[in-house]
């Protein structure tokens, strides 16, 4: 039986991650059940096959500009990590980086580019993200260190993901809301041409766990390559809840950069195509809401 460690397991990635290996031998850390992983990182001792590194201060788009100090615990949890990992030699690590770590420069919508996986160069980096896209880089710093020690680390930069049972404070279920509610107007945050490429938790998940298996110890995006405006997300939403409303824009509510599309190319030439659309996503995720 494979030896797992989860950290963050509680978290809306956790909790997929939990399932998708449910029968393994889990050890299971969360500060939401009192457990703070920079304390187990400190004082455990033992060998895992596999881990699955997810802890870190969440929360949606108003966390990361509102309270951007509150995230440099994440690198505190990243050099902890990193450091035992050198201790007790894990045999594969995934890490959990994030599209956020991309230049904002290359996501001004001007460009309408695909962000590719050599557009950071930890030699040479630019000005990611505000202090999320900081730490996520920092902790690819340190797990490129942690290959340069011989570890094997699975480095993924999922773009955004979604599915039903993420919390309110992240937009796709907070629409589906208004959408299973059949508001009218339909309000999106921030402008309807902010575009993002959505990738359901379920193929984020599989990704992962497909390219641990085969022992990889790369940087890949998990994405779709598929570009999708807020505005057009709404309209698919309400579309398929059955009405037309107007979809408008609340204007000085935090929105992020104009245009972050992940290149799927690594992705797809590694042994892997997302197999859950949005509109998919969409109608999986108001079939949810109609049951609660």
């Amino acid at each position: 039986m494979t030896k797992i460690l989860i950290t963050g397991h509680r978290g809306f990635v956790g909790r997929h991650f939990v399932r998708a290996l449910e029968g393994h031998n889990l050890t299971l850390i969360d500060i939401m059940e009192g457990r703070d992983a920079r304390d187990f990182f400190r004082h455990n001792d033992s060998h895992y096959d596999l881990v699955v590194h997810l802890a870190a201060v969440v929360g949606g788009r108003a966390l990361i500009e509102g309270n951007p100090l509150a995230l440099a615990v994440d690198l505190s949890i990243d050099a902890e990590m990193a450091s035992w990992a050198l201790r007790t030699k894990p045999s594969q690590i995934i890490y959990f980086s994030s599209s956020a770590a991309y230049p904002v420069e290359l996501q001004d919508g001007k460009q309408k580019r695909w962000l590719s996986e050599s557009d950071i160069d930890l030699q040479k980096i630019e000005s990611p993200d505000l202090s999320y896209g900081w730490a996520k880089l920092t902790g690819e710093m340190l797990c490129d260190y942690l290959r340069q020690q011989g570890l094997t680390v699975l480095v993924v930069r999922p773009f955004s993901g979604y599915a039903a049972d993420q919390a309110l404070d992240y937009p796709f279920p907070s629409l589906i809301q208004r959408a299973h509610q059949r508001q009218d107007p339909f309000v999106v945050w921030g402008s309807v041409h902010t575009v993002r490429d959505w990738v359901h938790i379920g193929d984020v998940v599989e990704a992962s766990l497909l390219f641990a298996r085969h022992r990889l110890s790369v940087t890949v995006n998990l994405c779709t390559g598929v570009a999708t405006s807020f505005g057009d997300l709404a309209r698919m939403m309400a579309e398929q809840a059955g009405y037309s409303p107007v979809i408008s824009a609340l204007q000085d509510a935090p929105k992020g950069v104009a245009y972050r599309v992940g290149n799927p190319t690594l992705l797809h030439n590694l042994g892997y195509t997302p197999k859950i659309s949005i509109e998919e996503g969409v109608s999986r995720a108001l079939f949810v809401a109609g049951q609660m």
